[in-house]
This record gives structure tokens, C-alpha cells and sequence, in this order.
């Protein structure tokens, strides 16, 4: 039965009081979402039409869907025809286990209790904060989290009663958090650590006394640590990324304790829209993940999970891939830095460029500006961070998702140099 008040509601047809009985609270505590806020910025602007469309703003893959991707969902679509398995199917977890074991030069994480299968790293990102943090034990713990951050961070602490905390990426770190600035009243409170190895948008890669520090941390203060990896395969060096797990076997740490790693199909493979990825680590948190993802109703489809262990067992499309990705970082990088301050990531398909090399100009109003005088969108930096400890850390870059091809992201490139060259301070400086 209704409380009188909800009955009153339906009784005289007020709909639109009904949410102040039903809707979460904690709701209300979340931000638009970055690409909200560019189409806030740009709202009344009709760009050039002298220029075709090109969008540099969102980090979703455009080269081609592998054909042998394609082949095995066409060629497993009976699978719609049976309810999933929350745990994922054991020829999925098992060829997960065989590729963190390939790719990190580590012993296979049991596929029955350290893997498993989630629909996408971001879905798993947001769910794992429900299971690991702990409201009774702590009013409002804290959840740390990188500034400039993955917004799915904020909205996971929010929800799940807890609170924010952030730390600035420091440029002269290579854009790595500096743990050590931390007050010791502020770790007492964290419960759950995210961490984004290689980072977005800044593309930075954690060293390996990066991740000691962080393990001392989680011993010290009994954390959990969520390790964001989806951007590990595309990279520009000869060495591939350090990761969690691979930290964790170097520095003697087997058992991966408090450690959980999120990795995805969808940047390694160009199959964004597959939602398919895995979570591996600490079994004891993986039983849990497992408990409320089975109440969640999040198993992965079986097509999705067919396709997946095909997508798992190939290298040779990603190594094709990053190839695709290095020609572009290696033209446009050298191409920009005369007009923005730039460099080379560690990996990732971002440029985390900052506006104020030659001019002063804000973030916000140089991406107006390249869209409405060359039709370029970009991501403002500032909507992608927060204001903390006094300042913005992504204030005044931008970020550049170089996710098309070749020639449409040179063409973006070409027009950045020539907008760079209108802006009244820019001549003057030079």
C-alpha cells in the first residue's frame, strides 16, 4: 500500500510531485556530463559551414570493427536463445586468463575465482563501488580519485553514499597524483582507490614505484584499489604498459590483495559497442562482485561472449590497430606543438594540449571559437575536471580524441594551425 501522500498523488493526477517520494536523493548530487556541457557551450552556434563536421571531442573508436569479430557474432547468434551466465561462460574466462597471462608475462589468474566477464569496463567501473564500499562501517567514506578524471568515478562514489575526493595530476610528474600531499586524516577516511593506468585524458602510465606506493597505501589504510586499464593496448613505444597485476606479481604481491583490474574490448578491438570486458584480481572481492552483479541481472549476452573469446585470442588486429594510432600521434603531435603545449602520451588516442602556449585564451572559449570559425570540436580540459584544492587542473587544455582516420584527423590538425594564427594575442606574441 501507498503512503496517503503517493495516493493523493494518483488520486489527483499530480505526476509531476511524484518524484520528490520515489527518486534517490543522491541523484542530485551528480554533474552533467562532459559532452552535456559542450552542447551547452556551443548551444546557439551555427558553425562555419565552409568546413565539414570533424570531432576531435568524443573517445569512441572509429576504425574498423575486426571482420573476424563481425564473423563469430553472426556465426553464435543461437546463443540468443539461452539466458546467460553471470560468471560468463568458462571459454570466456578462460581465454582472459590466458591473455593477462600472455600480455603481462604472469601466471594465468584462476578463471573460476580471480575473472570475470563484465559488459564493458565503464558499467563494472560504476557497480564495483556498490559492493566494496561500506556506509555502516564509515558515514560518507571517501572514494580518491585522479583530477582530471573518468566522470563515471564521481557518479559511483555518489551513489553509493560516499564522497569524492580528488587529486590533482601534476604536470611536472608526467600528470601522476602526488599521494605523498594527502593528509593522513584524509587516507583514514578512503575505502576505494580508482587509479587510470594508462590515464584519460592525460595518457600517463604508472611506474612501478608509482604502484608501490599505491600498494603501501592500500596495507596501510586497507583500501580497495580499482584499476581502470582500457586504454593498455594502444600505445606508441616499444614496451607496453605496466599493469596492476603485473605490478603486483613484480613486487611479491600474489595474491593480488585489495586489487581488482578493469580492462575492455572496446578501444583494443574497436567493438564499442559490443560492451564487453573483464574484471580480474583479489577472489575474495570478485566472489562479491560476482554476488551482486547475479542481482544486478549484468550477465553478457552469449553472441557477446562467443565474439569475445575470438577478439581475446587475436593479436594481430590490436598490433594493426595501434599501428594506425602511431601514424597519426607521430604526424599531428609535431604537427601542433608550434601553437599548443603538447607532447607525445605514454598511450592512449587522447592529446591533452594546453591552450596558452602563444596566447591566453580559456579552454572553453577556444573550443567555441574552433567550432564556430572551423567547424573542429574539441573537449574543453576544464569540463573534465574538477575545482579542487584550489584550482582546476584542467583548465586551459583541451582534449583531442585522434580516433578518426589519417587524412580527417591531418585536416583537424591543418585548422587548428590556421585558427591558432586568427587569435588577436597569438601575433602579438610572436
Amino acid at each position: 500500500m501507498f503512503r496517503p501522500e503517493v495516493q493523493s498523488v494518483f488520486r489527483h493526477g499530480s505526476l509531476n510531485l511524484l518524484p520528490q517520494f520515489i527518486v534517490n536523493q543522491l541523484l542530485n548530487q551528480l554533474q552533467p556530463y562532459p559532452f552535456e556541457k559542450l552542447k551547452q557551450l556551443f548551444q546557439g552556434i551555427t558553425p562555419n559551414s565552409a568546413y565539414a563536421p570533424i570531432s576531435l571531442g568524443i573517445g569512441e573508436p572509429k576504425h574498423p570493427t575486426p571482420e573476424l569479430i563481425k564473423t563469430a557474432i553472426t556465426n553464435n547468434l543461437a546463443g540468443l536463445a539461452s539466458y546467460p551466465s553471470t560468471q560468463g561462460s568458462e571459454a570466456l574466462r578462460q581465454a582472459i586468463a590466458h591473455w593477462i597471462a600472455t600480455r603481462y608475462a604472469i601466471p594465468a589468474p584462476h578463471p573460476a575465482n580471480q575473472i570475470l566477464p563484465v559488459n564493458g569496463s565503464r558499467e563494472a567501473l560504476f557497480a564495483f563501488a556498490q559492493t566494496v564500499l561500506d556506509t555502516s562501517k564509515q558515514n560518507h567514506p571517501l572514494v580518491m580519485c585522479p583530477n582530471p578524471f573518468y566522470q563515471i568515478y564521481e557518479g559511483a562514489a555518489y551513489l553509493a553514499g560516499a564522497q569524492p575526493y580528488f587529486i590533482n595530476a601534476d604536470p611536472a610528474k608526467n600528470f601522476a597524483p602526488d599521494y605523498d600531499a594527502v593528509p593522513e586524516e584524509v587516507w583514514q577516511r578512503v575505502q576505494l582507490l580508482y587509479v587510470c593506468s594508462p590515464g584519460n585524458p592525460t595518457g600517463a602510465v604508472l611506474t612501478l614505484s608509482d604502484w608501490k606506493k599505491i600498494f603501501e597505501l592500500s596495507d596501510r589504510y586497507g583500501f580497495v584499489i580499482a584499476a581502470d586499464e582500457c586504454y593498455s593496448e594502444i600505445y606508441f613505444g616499444t614496451t607496453a604498459p605496466l599493469g596492476a597485476l603485473e605490478a603486483a606479481h613484480r613486487l611479491g604481491r600474489h595474491n593480488y590483495a585489495r586489487l581488482v583490474s578493469f580492462s575492455s574490448l572496446s578501444k583494443r578491438s574497436n567493438v564499442p559497442g559490443m560492451r564487453s570486458g573483464f574484471v580480474a584480481g583479489d577472489a575474495a572481492i570478485i566472489k562479491q562482485f560476482l554476488l551482486y552483479r547475479t542481482y544486478h541481472g549484468s550477465a553478457m549476452s552469449p553472441v557477446i561472449q562467443a565474439a569475445s573469446v575470438i577478439a581475446w585470442q587475436d593479436e594481430q588486429h590490436v598490433i594493426d590497430n595501434r599501428a594506425q594510432y602511431k601514424a597519426k600521434f607521430d604526424l599531428i603531435t609535431p604537427l601542433l606543438q608550434p601553437v599548443l603545449q603538447v607532447e607525445l602520451p605514454d598511450a592512449g588516442f587522447y592529446l591533452w594540449a594546453g591552450v596558452n602556449k602563444l596566447h591566453s585564451i580559456s579552454d572553453t572559449e577556444y573550443a567555441k571559437q574552433l567550432y564556430a570559425e572551423y567547424n573542429v570540436t574539441v573537449l574543453p580540459g576544464s569540463f573534465l575536471a574538477r575545482e579542487a584544492h584550489g584550482v582546476n587542473p584542467g583548465q586551459n587544455r583541451i582534449r583531442m580524441a585522434l580516433v578518426a582516420s589519417v587524412d580527417e584527423c591531418m585536416e583537424a590538425a591543418q585548422r587548428i594551425l590556421r585558427f591558432s594564427a586568427t587569435i588577436p594575442s597569438l601575433s602579438r606574441k610572436s
